[in-house]
């Protein structure tokens, strides 16, 4: 069967918004105390935060704090491999959990200065820069669908969800779009599932 995921294309909101998928990237799960933290910090090539709510990047790496003892780890497709190699090796005496899910989840961004206004149309966060600033993420809702959301900038978002919810998840922000702008919709329906 012909790869036709080339052909797809972000849909872009008539309200300065845009939807974009992100490429292929690494997950992993990790669960485990101060000492997995600590060893795991030094594998992973980025920090691991403290700090509820947090994320740090490194040389296109991510930690995303999502628990008392658990972080989302994001590395380019191509540096998974490499990344649960040295973690594996790391943590190899240390009870903790290490779990690959990048099979299950995908990502995108939405971009755009009406972003935070957009996503609270099905999130029930506070998305005011004041309340979610740039570098926070959380696990949340987005109408039905569970999503992690990190602000990555003043109007970047970054959407991490299960794969078999992307299409709810873009045409719920079409149609919270549509609903905003009542006489401006989103011009293509066709666009709608465009990230996988």
């Amino acid at each position: 069967m012909p790869d036709l995921s080339g052909a797809r294309s972000p849909p872009r909101f008539d309200a300065g918004l845009t939807l974009v998928p992100l490429p292929p990237a690494s997950r992993y799960i990790l669960r485990g105390g101060p000492v997995v933290r600590a060893a795991a910090e030094t594998a992973a090539g980025v920090g691991i935060p403290l700090e509820a709510c947090r994320a740090l990047t490194r040389d296109g790496r991510a930690a995303l704090w999502l628990g008392p003892d658990e972080w989302l780890l994001i590395a380019p497709e191509a540096q998974g491999t490499a990344l649960s190699d040295s973690l594996t090796t790391a943590l190899a005496r240390l009870p903790h959990s290490l779990v690959d899910v990048g099979h299950r989840q995908s990502g995108c961004e939405l971009r755009g200065a009406q972003a935070a206004t957009l996503l609270a149309a099905g999130c029930p966060l506070d998305l005011d820069a004041n309340a979610f600033p740039v570098g926070m993420c959380t696990r949340t809702v987005l109408a039905k669908a569970e999503v992690v959301l990190w602000r990555t900038a003043a109007a970047v978002f970054r959407i991490e969800v299960a794969r078999s919810y992307v299409a709810y998840v873009s045409e719920f922000l079409a149609e919270a779009e549509r609903t905003s702008t009542s006489d401006q919709g989103l011009r293509s329906q066709s666009q709608l599932e465009t990230f996988s």
